[in-house]
């Protein structure tokens, strides 16, 4: 039996995921439907909080995936906002495989992008789905211009995505300017804004992005999304759980959506019920609900530890079949009773 363990660094991990997007949001897709089907098990996330630094949190996400994948592992990734004010990423992960046969981890990654590949891929696929399969929209706000903001954007175009205009917005001074210089492609866009209120995003566009680490809801103003956006969700805390309750809402899955005062948290707490959510991103692709453009529609994902395992285990594969992963063969010392 085979005992060798790889280490698989960010910089094959990005340069797998970067080349080959596409394939990276069917994985995503197929983990959705696995998930669906009961073929896999998705426990809670834990996280990890410290009395003395509120702001700062390490989650853990043990999962098991089955279906095409059959692997269980687990993702530790920290959140630390301060990060941003000192020059790096505000979130470092890895990712630990285990063989679904023996329980025994056969690799590590570095899973910051791979955790920023599935949230992205996991975006895209919920906005064309709600935008009736089309990959056009006249304008993107992107609310929050970090590293997932810029997963975001960069997983829109490579899926071949079509916007005319977007607009750009962040509380810190100069990251949306940054965002615009450095990471928008203007030749595939018409106009780009640099906005300096959120409201101008907000009314401006057909596709809005949440991408913040806002604590609580600050989106209270229900004009706001009078012209009934496609909204991605994906800081799960910036819309105000009244809002919610006036649209369309596609969650990735209900019961795990439903904690740590997300939106759609509060919106139970507010209601007592969960008859607001309108079914869940698999559900909306095999057609078991539907959406129309009546009203806003919302996707709030909570993140689930299958995404990073089909992700993962994917990158995993494409590593070690083209030679690019560590081989530490001696990791494991004693492998007799």
């Amino acid at each position: 039996m085979d005992f060798n363990f790889s280490v698989i660094t960010g910089k094959v991990i990005h340069q797998l995921i970067h080349s080959r997007v596409e394939e990276c949001v069917r994985k995503v897709e197929a983990a959705y439907l696995a998930h669906d089907d009961k073929r896999s098990v998705n426990p809670d996330s834990y996280f990890l909080l410290f009395p003395e630094k509120p702001r700062d949190r390490i989650i853990a996400l043990p999962a098991f995936l089955g279906g095409e994948f059959d692997v269980s592992g687990i993702k530790w990734i920290a959140s630390y906002p301060e990060n941003v004010a000192k020059g790096f990423p505000r979130a470092s992960a890895v990712l630990v495989l285990n063989s679904y046969e023996t329980g025994y981890p056969f690799a590590c990654l570095e899973s910051s992008i791979i955790s920023a590949a599935r949230t992205a891929g996991s975006a895209v696929l919920a906005a064309e789905w709600m935008n009736g399969r089309s990959r056009r929209v006249r304008s993107v706000g992107l609310v929050g211009n970090g590293l997932i903001a810029r997963y975001l954007y960069t997983f829109l175009l490579r899926m071949g995505w079509e916007m005319d205009e977007v607009l750009l917005y962040d509380v810190a001074p100069g990251e949306a300017d940054r965002f615009a210089n450095q990471v928008v492609d203007k030749q595939r866009h018409q106009r780009v804004v640099v906005a300096h209120d959120l409201e101008t995003v907000a009314r401006g566009s057909e596709l809005l992005i949440f991408a913040t680490v806002a604590p609580a809801p600050y989106v209270h103003d229900a004009s706001l999304l009078a012209h009934n956006p496609l909204v991605l969700n994906i800081s799960l805390r910036d819309i105000a759980p009244e809002l919610l309750l006036r649209s369309y809402n596609i969650v990735d899955d209900v019961e795990h959506v439903m904690k740590a005062n997300t939106s759609p948290h509060l919106a139970e707490k507010l209601t007592g019920n969960r008859e607001f959510v309108t079914g869940t991103l698999a559900q909306l692709i095999r057609g078991r609900c539907q959406v129309a453009r009546d009203k806003p529609i919302i996707f709030s994902p909570f993140g689930l530890g299958v995404l990073d395992l089909a992700v993962g285990k994917w990158v995993y594969d494409e590593a070690v079949a083209t030679g690019q992963d560590v081989r530490i063969a001696d990791f494991f010392s004693e492998l007799t009773r």
